[in-house]
C-alpha cells in the first residue's frame, strides 16, 4: 500500500518510444492543417443575394417599358350647396293682427268701465242699507272709496291672460283670447245692474 502510494506520487521519466511519440505529434497536426486548408479552397463561394437593390429593381422596370405610376392629383370638394328644406314656421307671438289688437284695447277699456260700474252701484246700495258686499275679497273695501280701485284688480287680471291668449302658441287659445274679457265685463255688468234695481228709485 504504501508503495502504490510513492509510486503515484513520484512517477518515473517515460520511455523513449513515448517520448518520439510526442515529438512527432506536432508534424501530424500540421499535415491534418494542410489537408484542412485545401479541403477549404475547394468549397463553393457564396452565393449571390436573390432579393435585388432598389437601384436593381428601378433599373429593371424601365428596362421592362413599365412607367412609374404619376401622382394622383387632389379632389376638389364639390361646390354645390347643399339642399336644405325650409322647416315649419314657428308662431311669432308679435304676428298679431291690428284688428285683434284694437279689439283688444276695446275690451280693456270697456271691462274697466265695467266695473267702475259695479263698483258705484255697490257703494250707493250699502251705504243706502240695501244690501253687503257678497264678494269676501272686496268686502273691506265696501265702505271706502278704495272699492273702485279694488274693483279694478279683476279686469287687469282678464286683460293680461287675454292677451296671452292672443300670443299662444296653441290655435285653440288663440281663437279664443277675448272670452276672459268679455266674462269679466259680463261679470261686472250683470253686479252694477243688481245692485241699481236694489235701491228704490224716489
Amino acid at each position: 500500500m504504501l508503495l502504490a502510494t510513492i509510486l503515484l506520487l513520484y512517477p518515473f521519466p517515460q520511455s523513449g518510444d513515448a517520448v518520439k511519440a510526442v515529438v512527432e505529434r506536432p508534424a501530424g497536426v500540421s499535415m491534418d492543417a494542410a489537408k484542412d486548408s485545401s479541403l477549404s479552397s475547394a468549397l463553393p463561394s457564396v452565393p449571390d443575394p436573390k432579393i435585388k437593390t432598389d437601384a436593381e429593381i428601378a433599373a429593371g422596370s424601365n428596362a421592362a417599358g413599365v412607367t412609374p405610376a404619376l401622382t394622383a392629383e387632389p379632389v376638389a370638394p364639390g361646390s354645390a350647396p347643399l339642399a336644405v328644406r325650409p322647416g315649419k314656421r314657428a308662431f311669432n307671438p308679435e304676428d298679431v293682427s291690428e284688428r285683434e289688437k284694437k279689439t283688444w284695447y276695446a275690451l280693456i277699456a270697456v271691462s274697466s268701465g265695467a266695473a267702475a260700474f259695479d263698483a258705484w252701484s255697490t257703494r250707493r246700495a250699502i251705504s243706502g242699507g240695501y244690501g253687503t258686499e257678497a264678494n269676501p275679497f272686496l268686502r273691506p273695501f265696501s265702505h271706502s272709496g278704495a272699492m273702485y280701485a279694488a274693483t279694478q284688480v279683476s279686469p287687469l287680471v282678464m286683460d293680461f291672460i287675454g292677451r296671452r291668449m292672443m300670443t299662444s302658441r296653441y290655435p285653440m287659445l288663440r281663437k279664443m283670447w277675448w272670452l276672459p274679457q268679455s266674462a269679466g265685463t259680463g261679470m261686472s255688468v250683470f253686479s252694477g245692474v243688481h245692485n241699481v234695481r236694489l235701491v228704490p228709485s224716489n
